[in-house]
């Protein structure tokens, strides 16, 4: 990406709003020539203080000294000062719709009307990832990721793939999704995302004992 401008982002690795504001940086061109700055949500910089003093959360962009915060905000305004290629869609209509889908709260039946929109296409907004594959990437590469902790990731999927064939773990949206290059870029690894549960101990019979008389008393 070339502005002429410095574009930094400030998120946190752990943020799927970050990654789908990164995720629009890198759509634009060659995000190398911006800057990611990591926050710690817990220690937080004075930068993004003072860059955010309403809501002082992640995802901020800084394009020039411009603060724009809210990661579908910071979608849009990617999209607009970087129009090449388009994220939202040029026809009034189908913009209005996009922008419908992304605010929609994800309900099951609400998901079976996003499912029935894929039919046919590879994204929500026809061949290329757009504004809707960008708000509802959660679907495509955090999921799996609570699949995995849930336990299923092997034996199926948390929405269920006989009632959500197209956005399920082996569905072609996802698949395409996660595969574009832009995008795999940013996405969350398992082993860095997943957190590490410390192994399980056994109680020896001393122990136990002592357990069940605590929980007598």
């Amino acid at each position: 990406m070339s502005s002429g401008e410095p574009v930094k982002l400030l998120g946190s690795f752990g943020s799927p709003f970050t990654k789908q504001a990164e995720a629009a940086l890198r759509l634009k061109g060659d995000v190398e020539e911006d800057e990611f700055i990591e926050e710690d949500v817990g220690n937080k910089t004075a930068l993004l203080l003072a860059s955010n003093p309403v809501h002082k959360k992640v995802p901020l962009l800084l394009h020039g000294g411009r603060a724009v915060a809210e990661s579908l905000v910071i979608v849009e305004y990617v999209d607009q000062a970087f129009p090449e290629p388009p994220l939202v869609p040029a026809d009034p209509l189908a913009s209005a719709e996009a922008r419908f889908w992304a605010q929609a709260e994800e309900t099951r039946a609400n998901l079976a009307l996003l499912e029935a929109r894929l039919q046919g296409w590879r994204f929500f907004g026809g061949e290329a990832v757009g504004y809707l594959d960008l708000a509802t990437s959660a679907l495509a590469a955090w999921l799996p990721v609570l699949e995995e902790l849930a336990g299923v990731g092997a034996e199926g999927t948390l929405m269920g793939e006989e009632e959500f064939p197209a956005l399920c773990q082996s569905a072609q949206w996802r698949s395409e999704y996660t595969s574009d290059e832009a995008v795999r870029a940013c996405l969350p690894s398992r082993s860095s995302s997943s957190p590490t549960m410390p192994p399980r101990r056994t109680a020896s019979s001393s122990e136990a004992s002592r357990c069940r008389s605590n929980e007598s008393s």
